[in-house]
């Protein structure tokens, strides 16, 4: 019998997480320098500071290269952000390599064609509630909350919380 998404809540160390469509809802707004403009929701960068600051490993591996994305991220304590990724299972590997991780350990969250190679090297494949019907298929658990819409957030609290991490410092700042 296959195992409910639960049982591997309390085995991840790891969060990586693809941004359009992920952290943002995948609609741009296209200024007049043609800069591709994207909107984050702060409840998911709560729960990103949240992890970083109780200690998982934390990595965005994304298509998109916005030096923007990058300064948020950053700016919520992620070091490993690979931009530009499109063959993400690179990533992945370099990642794995530099910090010795498992993949069983790992939780990933994507939500279209491009990351079901790397989904299907994971602990815990995840995806938003407007994922992709591909990536839905594969995914051992569907957040109920879409893209950019609070489902970083709800994997993250999930996983704290069977951990017993979650709401330990009110100080965080999104």
């Amino acid at each position: 019998m296959e195992k409910s998404y639960k049982e591997y809540l309390h085995h991840i160390t790891t969060f990586i997480f693809d941004v359009d469509g992920v952290l943002t809802d995948g609609t741009v707004i296209i200024n007049t320098d043609g800069e591709l403009l994207r909107t984050m929701n702060i409840k998911d960068g709560y729960a990103l500071k949240t992890a970083v600051q109780q200690g998982y490993n934390v990595c965005i591996i994304s298509g998109g290269k916005n030096e923007g994305v990058r300064k948020r991220l950053e700016g919520l304590g992620i070091k490993d952000i690979y931009l530009g990724a499109h063959h993400k299972t690179k990533q992945l590997n370099e990642y794995l390599d530099k910090h010795a991780i498992k993949r069983e350990n790992i939780l990933y969250m994507g939500d279209d064609i491009p990351d079901q190679p790397v989904m299907e090297m994971v602990g815990l494949p995840t995806c938003p509630q407007d994922a992709a019907a591909e990536i839905k298929e594969i995914s051992k658990y569907v957040s109920f909350k879409k893209g950019g819409k609070g489902c970083v957030r709800d994997v993250i609290e999930q996983v704290l919380k069977v951990q017993g991490k979650w709401m330990l410092d009110y100080d965080a700042k999104a």
